[in-house]
């Protein structure tokens, strides 16, 4: 039986041709959409790809200009301000992920989601690295009987250059943003100010200064275990294996505080580490995602819901493609 093309809006860019190289390689048949407002672009990278080809996409139009052409699954790769991508998704009933709206932008998403809720799964997938940060907290914090503290540090290397689209949202969601969201003894806040100056131990050890982000990984993480202390701060500036004169690297620093199973006090350190940076963990979360939605991973597609990735993604399978390509999962020195 044929399968209809999974479309990838912005599939020509740094994570979305990172994302097609990731179904490509695990499933060679599955047909891909490369869509995009660059035809000539798409055209290059659908060839790339293999059993891909290109579309040109007209957010302005209810049918994205795709006329009545089938797909069977929608991912979009920038900030679509129209959310025309999911309106064309729930229309035709299909899965939809999107990974640029930031927790203070998912209105619109969560809203057309409400209205037409049995049309099609929709994934907000706005977390850090598309669950290259949450899958892995999640399954640390097994350990605990109590979690009391989240805190994730994210640290890019200022060598990690994504494209147009990456860099615009990582500006709006650092600079023009006033406050961020985090949660302190129970209580949602936004901070701001100095309150939003952080700083945290890269893997190596070495003291790092950030800023505050909140993916909604912080949202999730608080949700799911209970903690009444979440937070997320984001640093720019040298990766630690650059600083030992290797290539550059992303990493994600992981720290939970609580009690273990025994009632006795608890606290663990980890890292999960990339040597090709933030775009192929992102566009693997992506293409992990786009499987399951589809069922072209053997198991029943996925039903109409709201998700967050991490809902979606059994560990056991992300852990195991993670190692093999490329990624690390390290525990570190509690300090």
């Amino acid at each position: 039986m044929s399968q209809d093309p999974i479309l990838l809006i912005g599939g020509s860019g740094i994570v979305g041709r990172w994302a097609a190289r990731f179904l490509r390689a695990a499933h060679p048949d599955v047909p891909l959409l490369i869509g995009g407002r660059d035809l000539a672009k798409a055209d290059e990278a659908a060839a790339e790809i293999g059993n891909a080809e290109a579309a040109s996409i007209d957010l302005a139009a209810a049918d994205l200009g795709l006329g009545e052409r089938p797909v069977s699954a929608v991912a979009i790769f920038f900030t679509d301000t129209t959310i025309a991508a999911l309106r064309f998704a729930q229309a035709r009933g299909v899965p939809y992920i999107s990974i640029s709206p930031a927790i203070h932008e998912v209105g619109p998403d969560v809203a057309a989601y409400m209205h037409k809720p049995d049309a099609a799964p929709v994934v907000l997938g706005t977390e850090w690295l598309v669950g290259a940060t949450t899958i892995p907290a999640l399954e640390f914090a097994r350990e605990f009987s109590r979690i009391d503290d989240i805190r994730i540090g994210a640290l890019l290397d200022e060598q990690d250059e994504g494209g147009p689209a990456a860099f615009a949202d990582l500006e709006r969601q650092t600079q023009a943003i006033p406050a961020v969201l985090a949660r302190r003894d129970g209580a949602w806040f936004w901070r701001t100010g100095d309150d939003a100056k952080a700083e945290f131990r890269a893997a190596d050890g070495t003291m790092v200064e950030a800023s505050a982000l909140s993916p909604h990984d912080v949202v999730g993480l608080a949700t799911v275990t209970g903690a009444p202390n979440v937070e997320f701060n984001l640093a720019i500036g040298v990766s630690s294996t650059r600083r030992r004169g290797e290539p550059m690297s992303t990493e994600i620093i992981i720290e939970l505080a609580g009690e273990d199973h025994a009632g006795r006090p608890l606290r663990t350190r980890h890292a999960v580490v990339h040597p090709e940076g933030q775009m192929p963990l992102t566009g693997f979360g992506v293409a992990m995602v786009l499987e399951r939605l589809t069922g072209v991973d053997g198991n029943p597609a996925t039903p109409p819901g709201l998700y967050f990735p991490y809902q979606l993604l059994e560990p056991t399978a992300y852990f195991t493609r993670l190692e093999q390509m490329g990624g690390k999962v390290l525990k570190l020195e509690v300090l």
